[in-house]
C-alpha cells in the first residue's frame, strides 16, 4: 500500500479528564510542598506511564494503608475510599490529601443519602474495581452490585414496597448501563433512577468521540492500561460503532504489524488518563507507517477543572 490515502483520525477530546489531572496535580504538588516520600494508596489513576514517572520522583504505591509509616503524608486516589479505609489512616495518624474525583465524590454522598432514606441500592459496576469497592464502603449493608446484564439475576427478591434506586461507577459504558437499568426495571419495575447522570462526563464524551469516527476505520487505537475501566470501554465503544478491530495500548511500540493490513484509516483516541505524551508517540509511529495525515475530529471542548485539595491551593493574595 502506498502512503497515498492513509489518514489518522484524531478524536477529541481525549486523554486527562479533570479528575485526572487534579489527582496527578495533586501528587506533584505534595512532593512539591512536603518531599519525598509521598505514600499514594493504590494506583492514583490507572496508568502505568504516570505510576511509573511518578514512582522515579520519590512516590511509594501502596495497597493499604497499614503499609505506611505512622505520621507519614498518604494521598488517596482518584478513585475515592469507603470511610473504613480513612479511619484506618486516622488510626495510624497519617497526614492524608484526598485526590478523589469530586463525580465520585457525587456517587459517595448519593449511596449516603440515599442508605439514610431506607433505600436498598443497586449499584452498576465491575467487581473488583476500586471506585466501587470505595462507593459501595459508604453503605455495605444496603449496597448490591451489579455487574453486566448476567448480574441483574443474582440479585434478591426485595420484600414489596421496598424503596430501590440504581447508581453506577464513573467509568463504565454508557450505551451497557443502559441495557442493564433496562433489564433492572424489568425486574423491578418501581426501581427509581439517580438523581443525576452518574456516568462522568469525560467517559460520556470520549465514547461519542470514538463512535463518529469509528466508522470511517478499520482500525482504532486506543491509547490507555489494561486496568483502566474507561480505557477498555472505549475499544468495546469503538468495535459496537463500527470498527473492523480496536485495540487498546500503553505505548507506541506495542503496535503490531498485522494491525495496518488493508488499512486506510486508522482511529487514535486514549483514555481519560492518559498523558497526551503518549499519544503523540503513538501519532509519530503511526507517521513512520506512512500515516502522515492526522484529521482532528472533535465533538465537544471541555472546560470543567476542579480545585486542589485545601493543603494545597495557593494563598490568596490580599489587595
Amino acid at each position: 500500500m502506498t502512503n497515498q490515502g492513509k489518514k489518522v483520525l484524531l478524536a477529541a477530546p481525549r486523554g486527562y479528564c479533570a479528575g485526572v489531572d487534579r489527582a496527578v496535580v495533586t501528587v506533584e504538588k505534595a512532593l512539591e510542598k512536603y518531599g519525598a516520600p509521598i505514600y499514594v494508596r493504590k494506583e492514583i489513576v490507572h496508568n502505568k506511564y504516570v505510576v511509573e514517572t511518578l514512582e522515579k520522583r520519590g512516590v511509594i504505591f501502596v495497597d493499604e494503608t497499614d503499609e505506611v509509616p505512622e505520621g507519614s503524608h498518604l494521598v488517596f486516589s482518584a478513585h475515592g475510599v469507603s470511610p473504613a479505609v480513612r479511619e484506618a489512616a486516622d488510626g495510624r495518624n497519617l497526614l492524608a490529601l484526598d485526590a478523589s474525583c469530586p463525580l465520585v465524590t457525587k456517587v459517595h454522598n448519593e449511596v449516603k443519602r440515599f442508605a439514610k432514606h431506607g433505600y436498598q441500592i443497586l449499584l452498576v459496576g465491575h467487581e473488583g474495581h476500586e471506585e466501587v469497592e470505595g462507593t459501595a464502603g459508604e453503605a455495605p449493608e444496603v449496597t448490591h452490585l451489579v455487574d453486566g446484564v448476567e448480574g441483574v439475576d443474582a440479585l434478591p427478591d426485595f420484600p414489596e414496597g421496598t424503596k430501590l434506586v440504581w447508581l453506577s461507577q464513573t467509568t463504565l459504558s454508557v450505551d451497557e448501563t443502559m441495557l442493564i437499568v433496562e433489564k433492572l426495571r424489568e425486574r423491578y419495575p418501581d426501581l427509581e433512577n439517580p438523581p443525576s447522570d452518574d456516568i462522568c462526563y469525560a467517559t460520556q464524551n470520549r465514547q461519542v468521540a470514538v463512535k463518529k469516527i469509528a466508522p470511517q476505520t478499520e482500525l482504532v487505537i486506543v491509547v490507555g492500561s489494561q486496568n483502566s475501566s474507561n480505557s477498555k470501554r472505549l475499544v468495546e465503544v469503538a468495535l459496537d460503532a463500527g470498527a473492523n478491530n480496536a485495540y487498546l495500548i500503553d505505548y507506541a511500540h506495542q503496535v503490531q504489524d498485522e494491525w495496518f493490513e488493508g488499512v486506510n484509516t486508522v482511529g487514535v483516541t486514549s483514555g481519560a488518563s492518559v498523558p497526551e505524551i503518549l499519544v503523540q508517540e503513538l501519532l509519530a509511529e503511526l507517521a513512520k507507517r506512512g500515516y502522515t495525515d492526522v484529521e482532528e475530529v472533535t465533538t465537544t471542548v471541555e472546560t470543567i477543572t476542579f480545585a486542589l485539595p485545601r493543603d494545597l491551593r495557593q494563598p490568596r493574595r490580599s489587595s
